[in-house]
């Protein structure tokens, strides 16, 4: 299918979004940031990558061939978050109240996660403005399968190597981002046959200034990563690039469990993020590792909210919003409508709402800004 450049779509779409009534005092005290939170999830989270990193090497060290492959499966399972999730919430901004910390943590988990940020951050700020409209926003594309394939599932829980890039923003496995990376720092590709999805493509069309950030971007992910891996040959320490440069596609099997269940299976070209976005409830360690990003509905309701209070905005707009999904509860539901879908592909579910829950806003708005605030997440020319 054929879309319009996205220049268009920023002058003709416009989304009414329905968002759950909040007043606006509770809306900026739930909206601020604060350091110290900030360094208990972004630096709780990397010192957590460096203690199972340290346990990798120690049982590397001593040959304790069963004590490390269970270390580097917990080390996997912490560090496929740093590709996608943790940059996603300090993209927006809003983890830290000191700005330059979240640039500084942004770059050290996009580097380890073999994570591009500009053009993520390009693409997640059209899936805000329009989410699931996929004339704007193919971030992400509806039907999306839950696959349990075989195959799939053993890269999930050993190491993702040859999963490629699909039609939604992805990172696919090890050797499609060596692959990508590669072409991209070396400049095989303009901003008009760029590398990856055709939304990628359509990406760096609309913003070539961020295309050159990329680059750039590209050429730094593949000197560090060359740079460990020319360290290990020549220390014999081959386990460095395991710790560093593959970690983050060995057991990917939380990060896909947690993460496919936001959109998979709900309605697109609706303006009712409670309709196209799916909110869950998850035990304090997923939570952790997921940056709170199963209050998946209240995050696209008001993304300028940091993560850690999205489970108190929940409580304050309880009665207008589903009932939180369980985990399992969640999969089921994917999995109950893409059977439907396979017989009926225009099926979508359509999420109960309780009793209480309005349809339209009646309130008066008290902070236009604050509330369609999405932090600091769009480049320059998306502002």
């Amino acid at each position: 299918m054929s879309y319009p450049p996205l220049a268009d779509v920023r002058k003709t779409l416009r989304v009414e979004w329905y968002r759950s009534p909040i007043p606006g005092k509770k809306l900026r005290e739930l909206s601020r940031r604060s350091d110290l939170q900030g360094w208990f999830q972004a630096g709780g989270h990397l010192a957590l990558f460096c203690l199972t990193g340290a346990l990798v090497f120690h049982f590397w060290s001593l040959q304790l061939w069963g004590a490390f492959l269970l270390a580097l499966f917990c080390h996997g399972t912490v560090t496929s978050f740093f590709s996608g999730i943790a940059p996603h919430e300090l993209g927006h901004g809003t983890v830290f109240r000191t700005k330059w910390l979240n640039k500084v943590f942004l770059h050290i988990f996009s580097l380890i996660g073999w994570f591009d940020t500009y053009d993520y951050n390009m693409s997640h700020t059209y899936h805000h403005r329009y989410t699931l409209h996929p004339e704007g926003d193919r971030e992400v594309l509806l039907p999306i399968e839950p696959t349990l394939a075989s195959t799939f599932v053993l890269q999930l829980f050993t190491m993702n190597l040859l999963t490629r890039r699909g039609r939604t923003f992805s990172k696919g496995g090890l050797f499609d981002n060596i692959v990508t990376s590669l072409r991209t720092a070396l400049g095989l590709n303009d901003p008009g046959r760029a590398p990856g999805t055709d939304w990628v493509r359509a990406l760096h069309q609309d913003q070539p200034e961020e295309y050159r950030k990329t680059v750039l971007w590209s050429r730094i992910l593949i000197l560090f990563h060359g740079s460990i891996l020319v360290i290990a040959i020549l220390t014999g320490l081959w386990v460095l690039p395991l710790i560093f440069s593959t970690a983050v596609f060995t057991a990917n099997w939380l990060g896909y469990f947690v993460g496919l269940p936001q959109h998979c299976g709900l309605q697109d070209n609706v303006n009712d993020f409670r309709k196209s976005v799916r909110s869950m409830r998850l035990n304090p360690l997923f939570s952790f590792l997921y940056w709170r990003m199963e209050w998946h509905i209240e995050h696209h309701m008001y993304a300028g909210v940091p993560c850690y209070n999205l489970g108190r905005l929940y409580e304050e707009i309880a009665d207008d919003m589903p009932v939180p999904r369980t985990l399992t509860g969640a999969w089921k539901e994917m999995r109950m409508v893409w059977r439907v879908q396979k017989g009926d592909p225009d099926y979508q579910f359509d999420t109960p709402l309780p009793a209480t829950a309005k349809l339209a806003r009646s309130e008066v708005v008290e902070d236009l800004e604050l509330e369609s605030s999405i932090g600091e997440l769009a480049p320059q020319g998306l502002r």
